[in-house]
C-alpha cells in the first residue's frame, strides 16, 4: 500500500511541475526525498514523501493537512548490504482554519504545537538547512509534534516598527495512531521588527496529564536586508532537562549571483547541548548531557531540487559520536484540477 502510494505521488509530482496553482482551488504540495545517515558506524536509509493539501473553502475558511510516508532501512549489525526495513506514515496535522480578520484566525483539529519556532516553520525537508533535528526539539512538542483540539493565533501592528504575533492553544489527550495527542495547554509570542528583519519571542506550556510540569521557551530569528545571513536559536528548559541550539546559513550568492554555480551554494553551522536534570525514558530527549556541533552545506539545484550534507560531532557522558547526513528532496506544488482566480 505504501509503495502503491510513493509511485503515485512521484507521478503526480513529475505531471505537476510548471503548472502554476490558482487562488480559489485546492493545491497539493510538498516534497520527495531520500536520505542517508551514518552514525557510529552504522548505516540507515530513508525515502520519504510529505504532501500537503491546502484547500480554501470560500473567503474564510482554509483546510490544511500534511502527511508523511517513509521506509526506514537500518544496516545489520554484521555490516555489509544487509538491511532491515520498515515502513511508516504519520499525519502530522489535519486543521480547520476560520479566518476571522486580519489579526484573528481561529483552528480546530490536528495541528503542530506551537512552541518555539523548529516545528512549526523548520521541520519539511525542503525547508530546514540540517537534515537531523536539533537535540531539544522534544522539550514542548513531545507528543509527536502535534496536538489535538483548538487554537487562536494572529498578529497585529502597534506601529509601523513592530509587529507583535501570538498563538494560545489547548490540546485533548488522544491514543490512537494518526491522531495521537497529549492534555496540554500554552501559547507563544512574538516581537518582529520589520526594518531588521528580526523577531524574539517565549513559548510556554503545561503538561496537564499524569506527571504535571511546565516547559518554557525563547527564540530569535534574524535574516538581514544587507547580507544573505539566515540566524536563528532556541532555549528550552522542562523539568526533564535545558538545552539550546543556535544556527548560521550564509547563501553565497554575492559570488557571480544566486544562479550561479557557487551561488547556490549555502554553508550551515549549528551548535547545540541538553543538559540532563532528571532520568525520563519517555521524553525522547538524550539520556545524558550532550554537546554537538554541525557543519555542512546546501546546494539549490535548478527545479527545486536541493542536496544536503552535514557532519556532525557529539560529544556525551554515554558515548561520543560522529554522524555523517545526505540527503536529496525536490520540491513540487500543483492544483487539484484546473481553475482561476474568482
Amino acid at each position: 500500500m505504501i509503495k502503491r502510494f510513493l509511485i503515485a505521488m512521484l507521478v503526480m509530482a513529475a505531471t505537476g511541475f510548471g503548472v502554476e496553482a490558482q487562488a480559489d482551488v485546492p493545491v497539493i504540495s510538498g516534497a520527495v526525498g531520500f536520505l542517508s545517515t551514518t552514525n557510529g558506524g552504522t548505516n540507515y536509509l530513508e525515502p520519504i514523501v510529505v504532501p500537503v493539501l491546502s484547500a480554501p473553502v470560500g473567503d474564510h475558511l482554509l483546510f490544511e493537512a500534511r502527511g508523511e510516508l517513509l521506509g526506514f532501512y537500518s544496516q545489520n549489525s554484521g555490516g555489509g548490504l544487509s538491511y532491515q526495513r520498515q515502513y511508516f506514515s504519520a499525519l502530522d496535522y489535519a486543521q480547520v482554519d476560520y479566518i476571522v480578520n486580519s489579526w484573528l484566525t481561529i483552528v480546530a483539529g490536528r495541528f503542530l504545537t506551537p512552541f518555539g519556532i523548529y516545528n512549526e516553520r523548520l521541520t519539511p525537508i525542503w525547508i530546514h538547512n540540517m537534515q537531523d533535528t536539533p537535540l531539544i526539539l522534544p522539550i514542548g512538542t513531545r507528543t509527536s509534534g502535534s496536538s489535538l483540539g483548538g487554537m487562536v493565533r494572529g498578529a497585529f501592528t502597534p506601529s509601523s516598527d513592530v509587529e507583535i504575533n501570538y498563538t494560545a492553544y489547548f490540546s485533548a489527550s488522544n491514543n490512537s495512531q494518526y491522531w495521537g495527542a497529549g492534555r496540554t495547554a500554552g501559547g507563544r509570542v512574538g516581537i518582529f521588527l520589520p526594518d531588521r528583519r528580526l523577531e524574539v519571542g517565549m513559548s510556554y506550556q503545561r503538561f496537564l496529564q499524569g506527571t504535571r510540569f511546565n516547559s518554557l521557551g525563547a527564540h530569535v530569528s534574524w535574516q538581514p536586508y544587507s547580507i544573505p545571513l539566515d540566524v536563528k536559536a532556541e532555549f528550552a528548559h522542562s523539568a526533564s532537562g535545558y538545552g539550546y541550539w543556535a544556527e548560521a546559513a550564509y547563501r553565497l550568492s554575492r559570488f557571480r549571483g544566486p544562479e550561479s554555480a557557487i551561488g547556490r551554494l549555502q554553508p550551515v553551522f549549528r551548535m547545540q547541548q541538553f543538559v540532563r536534570l532528571q532520568p525520563n525514558d519517555s521524553d525522547s530527549l538524550p539520556g545524558a548531557n550532550t554537546q554537538q556541533a554541525d557543519f555542512g552545506f546546501d546546494y539549490f539545484l535548478p527545479h527545486q531540487v536541493k542536496i544536503n550534507a552535514n557532519y556532525s560531532r557529539q560529544f556525551s557522558s554515554g558515548g561520543d559520536a560522529n554522524i555523517w547526513d545526505i540527503g536529496i528532496t525536490y520540491r513540487f506544488m500543483f492544483p487539484l484540477w484546473p481553475g482561476g482566480s474568482k
